[in-house]
């Protein structure tokens, strides 16, 4: 299968026109490539019997194509519905129960209208994308209203199709791709890249364990477009109520992941490796620290199929040829004695006059199906013949900065606003913003 206006594993283009229908709580016109479908949000300060007296609220949807949806004039939904819209607005509805803590709506009901008013393919994803903005719209309003004193908004939710046609996996199926599919799936995943729901079927041949991870990386890949798109049109009428996009952390330590936390703040979410259950050993091989942070960042996302960031730091002393370099962590053997590393690169630079050196941070973010991007920062300094400072870790205390101060003598604060992890950090979020 050859497509002419778009690669594979690429998406078709989205626009989402939040408050397209004036009277509702909230609204969008979505569209993904020829596909159009309104949403609407309507609010009743109402529950289903079965939820009354339970301090919960609920969500709901419903669907429908319009006549001239296909081009061929559908039939309009009667009293009973027909079973393909039954089951996509079922689809559309437990999908986006997950985004909302339904405790916190109060007794009250959301309910979501998806109609298409042009199919070509992919229109249960369309819908539950663009259902989403005019969920978080309603929700907005509620709050400005001052009908909610908590934010319910816990997770945003988008999905994407994707299938195998002639042999070839493909993304974001349109309707002559559909139709001819061997293979069929619907994505429907959170911003932690967890799976709300997968449907996978093999109409035409079953598929094999490599077209499944294939499809799956696409998935992702597509899903994280599509919520760039939501944040977007969410901009100023909700945006702050999204939690922001998770990124794992490649590493076991406690202080490096709390000065990511404080050096992202605001573009992403960083978690440890083990908190998404990565448990393994990472054998860091390269001989820079480029290689390694893209080892660690590929290692971890391969596993967990999660977008994953991994620095190598360390120090560099020019009078040593750049040692400690990649072993700094284990430049005395041991890894992780910070004692044992600044008493031997002491004992290594006794009588050395040139003391110049530098941290060097190399950072990597790898994700499913795409590119590692890598980027490099340096903070120049000078080493100290004595420990100073009773704050920081590693080679902190010997490190001095061109202020008068080592790093371990700096509050976390300041540090973090010159450091060589900050120099990379603030190419990276460049990087983040595009991509999230």
């Amino acid at each position: 299968m050859i497509r002419t206006d778009r690669s594979p594993m690429e998406t078709r283009p989205c626009t989402i026109q939040p408050g397209f229908v004036e009277t509702a709580a909230g609204s969008c016109l979505i569209s993904t490539g020829k596909t159009r479908v309104i949403c609407t949000a309507s609010v009743e300060e109402t529950v289903p019997p079965f939820l009354r007296d339970k301090g919960q609220g609920w969500v709901t949807a419903e669907y429908a194509m319009l006549p001239a949806s296909t081009g061929r004039r559908k039939a309009r939904d009667g009293i009973k519905k027909d079973g393909r819209s039954v089951e996509i607005q079922r689809l559309i509805g437990r999908s986006l129960r997950q985004a909302v803590d339904l405790t916190k709506l109060g007794e009250r009901t959301i309910t979501l209208d998806c109609d298409v008013l042009t199919a070509d393919g992919g229109t249960r994803t369309a819908s539950i994308t663009g259902a989403y903005v005019a969920l978080v719209m309603a929700v907005n309003r509620l709050m400005q209203d001052g009908l909610l004193d908590e934010n319910p908004i816990v997770s945003q939710v988008a999905a994407v199709s994707a299938g195998i046609v002639e042999d070839q996996p493909l993304l974001d199926l349109c309707y002559t791709e559909d139709s001819r599919a061997q293979t069929d799936m619907n994505f429907v995943m959170n911003h932690r890249g967890e799976f709300i729901e997968l449907q996978g079927t093999g109409e035409g041949r079953a598929f094999t364990n490599r077209e499944l991870h294939c499809l799956l990386d696409a998935g992702r890949a597509g899903v994280r477009r599509l919520m760039k798109a939501q944040r977007e049109a969410l901009r100023g009428i909700g945006g702050h109520l999204l939690p922001l996009p998770m990124v794992v952390v490649a590493s076991g330590n406690a202080h490096k992941l709390q000065e990511l936390t404080a050096l992202f703040r605001g573009v992403c979410r960083p978690v440890s490796m083990k908190e998404v259950g990565f448990e393994g050993d990472i054998d860091e091989n390269g001989s820079t620290f480029e290689e390694n942070a893209r080892i660690k960042a590929e290692c971890v996302m391969k596993a967990t199929g999660l977008p994953t960031l991994a620095d190598d730091s360390g120090l560099s002393v020019d009078a040593l040829g750049g040692a400690p370099g990649i072993y700094s962590a284990r430049y005395a053997g041991e890894h992780g004695n910070d004692r044992a590393n600044n008493e031997l690169l002491l004992k290594n630079m006794d009588g050395v006059a040139d003391r110049t050196c530098r941290f060097v941070c190399a950072m990597a973010l790898a994700l499913p199906g795409q590119e590692t991007r890598i980027v490099r920062g340096e903070c120049e300094g000078t080493l100290l013949t004595a420990l100073e400072g009773e704050g920081g870790f590693g080679y902190d205390p010997l490190f001095l900065y061109q202020n008068g101060q080592t790093f371990a003598q700096m509050s976390p604060e300041e540090k973090n606003q010159v450091s060589h992890r900050f120099h990379a950090v603030d190419q990276m979020r460049d990087v983040l913003r595009a991509l999230f």
